[in-house]
Formats: structure tokens, sequence, C-alpha cells
């Protein structure tokens, strides 16, 4: 042997490198070797998915892995994102890892190649780490020279536009967001449901019939229906069912539900707020009906397989698919969708709903939820 000379698993082809458990650290299990083993599962294609904004559009863009594993059936789909979303992709099992915008995962993912890389996100940073990991092709988007968000490849031209012509975005496009990204990605559409998966845990408290998300994002405040509307609507609701309506939301929203709490008293049950996301979306797991605004808890509720009465006032109703699972409601306004985060319009679109307007749809998914019966369908505020 050569003095200094490197003994890779090059020359021993006993070591199975391309097996989707094969670490070169350990044997997959204790005492167990390469040779003779019979869960051998060869990787034949490393794809990486780069998805860091919103934990809504983290959730959503799960939709996609279905027809990514039509299409490399023998793939390992490695997922970038942020911290906070790493337990919201967990436990799927389409994807072999979840990997975050830290310095430890950055400087692995610097040292691999990849055969495919999929950039949901339309942002500088997203783009930019695109562009640097080294990958045999790249869809999406990424960044030119100037650190201008490019489209990778005519597929993702349309999406590409619809951020940048708000006529186009608000008024004239009517398909939903899934099918924009399967589009933008070059992958098969099927209209495949986003899904949450919750870990093994105890029962996060008695079954309700109806969840109510209360907030949305301090960004958008205007998500959120005003408090005396959400009042009025969970009394109607809470008396036509005669149990108590669920409160949901994020800690942002404590001090909105601790108000409704006090104003509707055993009308309403509430659930913990600022115990991590996999503790909320327990809470929602329990209803057979969730309202909410466009924000992360109509996301979880939908991911679950909940049915769905989602309320629009800014942002593009058309984006976003209940899978017949649900009712949209819109203010009526003509001015909307308009995505500002402040408006000094009065009524504003959140103030603009009629209570009755909420609970006549929460009621009719309650409804359809119980015989099983798909329902869907745009309804306006009354006059």
């Amino acid at each position: 042997m050569v003095k200094g000379a490197i003994v890779g698993t090059e020359t021993d082809p006993s070591f199975k490198r391309d097996c989707r458990s094969f670490t070169g650290y350990s044997p997959c299990e204790p005492f167990r070797t390469c040779p003779g083993c019979h869960d051998y599962d060869p990787v034949d294609c490393e794809i990486l998915i780069i998805n860091l904004e919103g934990l809504g559009d983290v959730l959503r863009t799960t939709a996609q892995l279905p027809a990514i594993k039509d299409q490399h059936p023998r793939s390992r789909i490695t997922w970038l994102t942020r911290p906070r979303a790493r337990e919201l992709l967990e436990g799927h099992p389409l994807l072999d890892r979840v990997m975050v915008l830290e310095t430890e995962d950055l400087a692995e993912l610097s040292a691999r190649s990849f055969e495919l890389l999929l950039c949901v996100d339309k942002s500088p940073l997203s783009g930019s780490l695109a562009m640097q990991i080294n990958a045999g092709e790249k869809r999406g988007f990424g960044v030119d020279e100037r650190g201008v968000i490019i489209p990778l490849g005519d597929h993702a031209r349309y999406l590409y536009r619809l951020g940048l012509d708000d006529h186009l975005k608000f008024h004239k496009n009517q398909l939903t967001e899934p099918r924009l990204l399967s589009e933008a990605l070059a992958l098969p559409y099927r209209r495949e449901p986003y899904r949450l998966y919750l870990p093994p845990a105890p029962p996060a408290g008695h079954p309700r019939l109806v969840g109510f998300n209360t907030g949305a994002s301090p960004a958008f405040p205007r998500k959120a229906l005003s408090v005396d509307l959400q009042e009025a609507a969970i009394a109607l609701i809470s008396r036509a069912t005669g149990e108590p309506v669920l409160l949901l939301g994020g800690p942002e929203d404590r001090h909105r539900n601790e108000e409704l709490s006090r104003r509707l008293g055993p009308r309403v049950e509430n659930s913990p707020l600022g115990e991590g996301l996999m503790v909320g979306a327990a809470h929602v797991q329990r209803c057979q009906v969730v309202f909410s605004g466009d924000s992360l808890g109509m996301h979880m509720a939908i991911a679950l397989g909940k049915y769905v009465v989602a309320w629009f006032g800014p942002t593009c109703h058309q984006e976003i698919d209940l899978y017949d699972r649900g009712l949209k409601l819109l203010s009526g306004l003509d001015c909307a969708p308009c995505w500002h985060s402040r408006c000094q319009r009065r009524p504003a679109c959140n103030e603009s709903l009629s209570a009755g307007l909420v609970a006549e749809a929460v009621l009719d998914c309650l409804d359809a939820s119980r015989k099983a019966l798909p329902v869907t369908g745009l309804r306006s505020r009354w006059p």
C-alpha cells in the first residue's frame, strides 16, 4: 500500500454508499453490515427543496411531494427551511430530511450536490442559496448577479409575473397557489392536498364541533375580523350547536381571545396559546369545522383535512383551494383584494361581513361534515 493513501469506500464495493440509510458513520443498526442486508434501498436522485418564507407557504408546498415522488420514485428529498417551520415538516412520510437555516446545516449543504433543486420562494435569500448550491438542474426561482429575483426557466415565468402585476394577480388569475407552484416547478398537477402529520400525543381535549381562529399575522391585521363581529358570530354558532366554540390562534391573539372569553363566558373555550405549533395544531384537530381568515390557522385546518370556512378581505381567495371541504366568504368591497397592511376605509373589509353570514356558512359546513359531503362556494356579505 502506498504510504498516505486513503482507503475509501470506492475500493470496497461492499459498502452501499447509495443506500438511503447509509451514513458512513456507524451501522444502520447494531451489528448489521452492508453485505447481505435485505433492507438495501438505493437512491438514484438527490432532491433539495428550498422553502423559507411563511409557515403557511411551507405547509402548502407539501402538496408537491407526491408529484416529486411520482417523477423520481427512488429519490431522497431534503427540505431546507427556517428553524420555526421544522416541526411542520418532520414526520412527513415523503420527506427524508429537514434541514434549517443554521451554520451547521448550511456548511453540510455546501459540500453536497443534488440532481434536482426546487426553489419555491421568490426572495433574495432563497434565490441566492439556490444559485450557490451545487445541483444538476434548478427549477423555481433564483437571483441574477445584481441580486434581482429571476425565474429559473420558462415554467416559472407566469408565477414570477403574477407577483409583479397586480391586475393579473387580483382580477385575472384563477389558478390556485398549489397549481401555480406545480407549474412553476415543472411538476404534474393532480390537486393533491397538502398535509400536516401530528406526532403521537395524548388527546388535546374534548372534541369540539367548531373552532374559531380569531387572529392573523400582525403584518396584515385586516385578515382578522373585528372583535365585535367575531363576538356576534360566535354567539349565533354556540346557540345553534348547543356547545362552546373553541377559540384558536397564536401568541399574538392572547388579548383578543381573553376579551372574547370575557364577553361570551361559557359560550367559548380557550385553547392554550404560545405552547408551540404542534400544540396549536392538536387543538385544530379537535374540531369538525374551523373558521379562519387567510392565515396559518387556515392552512393547518386544510392540511388536517377539516371542513373550513375561510374569509378573505385583503388577500386573493382564488389562490386558496379548500379541496371541496369548505366555503369562502368575501367582504364584497370593490377595493378588495389589495394586500395592503393598513387601510383608512370605513367600514374596512374585516368589519363589513355580517355575523349571520359567518354563522350560516359555519353551520352549513358542519352539516356537510356530518354527512361527509363535499361543499364549495363563494358567499358575500348580506345587504
